[in-house]
């Protein structure tokens, strides 16, 4: 495991002569950003951005839809460096003991209580190893569990009883992710929380780079070009829609072309179809929409339509009434 800067608390670098194998050495970040982004297909900014707060010892707090790449350029990161991604899903099964660990039963009544028997939970394991605490869906965490984790952020150690104190390694943060979109059971947080956090807001990205990650992660080589090339474009095309219909409170992320191109590429193989221009290749890409977008999208509670009515308005759009939109590039 590559060794974490040395950092203080407040984010600054011990005094000294810069490290020439550290990581997140200012001197080298531009090296370690380029290597990262050699890896992932565009969101350059925002890399840098993390990159950059991250180095300069600060939490965050991404904002943005699901499927915008926000645990893929952490999980880059990390990689990059060396260091744990240690991933916790917000909700109000988040207490603070399972947030901070516990003592295991067995062994308490066989031993009692010692630090011996104590069981780290997600942030003691992010804290002792120097990791990255991503905690998903930060807005749903119970407010005794953020808390906790403000005493963390600030302090840079906690006081576990029974264990003792318990000091994060330089490199450990807290990064958060919240949905805007999403409003259910969710909880808004407190000034204290934005004040210790630096934010960060996420969009989708473009159409040349969700066709980009369409590429990457859905291959299909059984495929011509021409057909895949379409697919792809054609995929995108109609989930990128769902977010813009007005009949659709969330839309789809990338994730739902990638489904989509998959399943599209093995009905088109079972119907036997090879070229785009197929009269039967329209209907393959709407049974592939059903099966990859309807459970995605969530409508306007003012809405009396299905998920599939609205797919299928969509598919319209896209094919028979701007049919100019879907031909290649």
């Amino acid at each position: 495991m590559t060794a974490g800067p040395d950092v203080r608390a407040n984010g600054r670098r011990a005094a000294g002569a810069a490290d020439p194998d550290d990581p997140e050495d200012p001197s080298r970040l531009g090296e370690t950003r380029s290597r990262i982004s050699a890896r992932i297909v565009g969101r350059e900014r925002e890399l840098t951005l993390i990159l950059a707060a991250v180095a300069a010892g600060r939490d965050i707090i991404l904002e943005g839809p699901p499927g915008t790449s926000k645990s893929t350029l952490l999980r880059a990161i990390t990689a990059e460096w060396g260091i744990p991604l240690v991933f916790v899903e917000g909700n109000a099964d988040l207490t603070p003991a399972r947030l901070v660990g516990h003592h295991n039963p067995s062994r308490v009544l066989r031993e009692d209580y010692s630090a011996d028997n104590f069981v780290d939970g997600p942030l003691l394991e992010a804290m002792r190893e120097g990791g990255f605490l991503y905690i998903e869906e930060f807005n749903r965490a119970p407010e005794d569990t953020i808390n906790t984790l403000l005493t963390a952020m600030a302090e840079r150690e906690i006081a576990v009883p029974r264990v003792g104190t318990v000091r994060a390694k330089d490199s450990f943060r807290v990064i958060a992710s919240m949905n805007p979109y999403d409003n259910v059971g969710t909880a808004r947080l407190s000034t204290s929380v934005h004040d210790r956090m630096s934010r960060l807001a996420i969009g989708y990205q473009d159409a040349a780079a969700e066709q980009g990650i369409v590429a990457m992660r859905a291959p299909l080589p059984a495929l011509t070009p021409a057909l895949y090339e379409r697919l792809v474009s054609d995929a995108v095309a109609v989930t990128r829609s769902t977010r813009e219909h007005p009949a659709i409170r969330q839309g789809s992320s990338v994730r739902g072309a990638i489904d989509l191109t998959l399943i599209a590429g093995q009905l088109l193989d079972v119907a036997g179809l090879d070229d785009a221009a197929d009269p039967g290749y329209p209907d393959v890409v709407f049974d592939a929409m059903i099966l990859a977008l309807s459970g995605r999208i969530f409508l306007d509670e003012t809405v009396e339509a299905t998920p599939e009515a609205v797919l299928r308005e969509i598919w319209e759009d896209h094919f028979v009434l701007g049919p100019a939109a879907a031909e290649p590039g």
